[in-house]
């Protein structure tokens, strides 16, 4: 034993089992479980991201978890900076888990972040009206010409990240790229951090992400999607965009049936899973992989 802080990363796609291992070591470690992923940080949507339900947060200190209106865009800035205020007062002999999906925030835990000011609102919703008749190609070339380093960077420019370039520039007279140069530090320097990725069998995790969507879909993510659609909200804000959305959507509104509508939420699921395990050899080749973790 070193005598300093324990930090427990886990990492893993979609439906591998982190939430129920980061609970496993909590109660065995009286440890404290903060959200890793970039969905689960916002509220109305705990069903259809898959939060931890009131019978897991009652075993076990969960944060970050639904703290997020809807109606807002939360940053890995935004969510590193949260991450910190956790830290800082938790008592030196409780571990922290962050437990979680999103590649960047890992990143940004152990390498830091870029410290961007806060763009408002309007100059997003701007460049995104500016830039949404664009294909490919031309993103690419607005890009290189408004920032070349940041164009260099990047392997794709979706509409996301050239709306992020863009408008950081806009709002703030700098480069995105300038901001990203600058020196970074991660906010677990003082820990021994145990990192780990899970990665269950391909077939395993299919199956397991059908067997949760329709479980899903029975178990109150229709009601949760309805009042979503209630508040009305821009159809761009992240929470939008989590799968399953569109898809229930479609079942309420009678453009899809039951088993289409899970069918279709599924293949989705599927794919992110496909893209996150992608990202997690590329990026954490290094961290250690787990088998399957129990569900």
């Amino acid at each position: 034993m070193t005598g300093r802080r324990r930090a427990v990363l886990i990492a893993g796609p979609t439906a591998s089992g982190k939430s129920a291992l980061a609970l496993e070591i909590a109660q065995a470690e009286n440890g404290v479980i903060v959200n890793s992923d970039s969905m689960q940080v916002y509220d109305t949507l705990r069903v259809v991201t898959a939060r931890p339900g009131d019978d897991d947060l009652a075993q076990a200190d969960h944060r970050l978890y639904g703290t997020v209106p809807a109606s807002m865009r939360f940053s890995t800035g935004q969510w590193l900076a949260a991450a910190q205020a956790i830290v800082d007062p938790t008592p030196e002999e409780r571990p922290l888990i962050f437990v979680g999906g999103t590649g960047l925030y890992f990143d940004a835990l152990l390498n830091g972040f870029a410290e961007i000011p806060q763009v408002p609102e309007a100059v997003t919703l701007e460049v995104q009206q500016e830039i949404q008749a664009l294909d490919a190609g031309q993103r690419l070339a607005l890009l290189q010409r408004e920032d070349p380093a940041t164009a260099e960077r990047l392997k794709v420019v979706d509409p996301q990240r050239l709306t992020r370039a863009l408008a950081v520039k806009r709002a703030t007279g700098r480069l995105l790229s300038d901001f990203q140069d600058e020196e970074q530090v991660g906010v677990l320097g003082g820990f021994d951090v145990e990192r780990m990725v899970l990665d269950p069998d391909r077939q395993v995790l299919r199956e397991r992400i059908a067997r949760r969507f329709e479980a899903m879909f029975d178990g109150g993510a229709v009601e949760e999607v309805a009042a979503l659609r209630a508040l009305e909200l821009d159809p761009s804000l992240p929470v939008m965009k989590a799968i399953g959305v569109r898809e229930i959507g479609g079942w309420l509104d009678g453009a899809l049936d039951r088993e289409e509508a899970i069918a279709l939420a599924t293949i989705a699921t599927q794919q992110y899973a496909k893209r996150q395990r992608t990202w997690f050899r590329n990026r954490f080749g290094d961290w250690p992989r787990r088998g399957p973790a129990s569900s």
